[in-house]
């Protein structure tokens, strides 16, 4: 049995606490003389006043993780993406091969962010296509084959990504 939120529990390293946030396998307990710790739901511990707790317990945390992801997939609103420390602040510089040209500058981050526009929009454009229901599989599969590429061209930026994670990734070699 997972206990609810609200249940009292003597733990015989902490002490007496009370369980304030619960997921499967994890109890969020404060302790009167430890402050909070997490503990595994497995763990032995006492429990002095138990509440029952639905068998599907997620915590806020995963609640609001799995929204963001929802957020971030489904709409076009862009996530908070940082550029590598070393380019804060940089320039990009085209210079033209005839010197009576004018070069331009660019400030990198004002280049990054277009960048990451990009990528957002074509996140976008995957989920539309995707949920679509007039595309049939098969031109769905063409279109993500066309989409995997597209991101594939846009690799060379990812040393301007601070988060691997955030980088793009193109279809792999194996």
């Amino acid at each position: 049995m997972i206990l609810g939120i609200g249940s009292r529990i003597k733990h015989p390293t902490y002490g007496l606490g009370v369980v304030t946030n619960v997921t499967s396998k994890m109890y969020w307990v404060t302790f009167i003389e430890n402050g909070l710790e997490t503990i595994d739901v497995d763990e032995d511990f006492e429990v002095i006043d138990g509440v029952e707790d639905e068998v599907d317990t997620i915590s806020f945390y995963e609640v609001e993780r799995t929204f963001r992801e929802l957020l971030k997939r489904y709409s076009d609103i862009s996530e908070i993406v940082p550029i590598a420390d070393k380019w804060k602040g940089g320039k990009i510089i085209l210079e033209p091969a005839d010197t009576n040209l004018a070069s331009k500058e660019i400030p990198i981050d004002t280049f990054f962010h277009k960048i990451v526009m990009v990528r957002d929009r074509i996140r976008v454009m995957e989920q539309k296509i995707n949920s679509s229901k007039a595309i049939d599989d098969q031109d769905k599969i063409d279109l993500q084959q066309y989409i995997t590429r597209m991101y594939g061209s846009l690799t060379t930026f990812n040393v301007l990504f601070k988060n691997k994670s955030q980088q793009f990734v193109g279809s792999s070699k194996k």
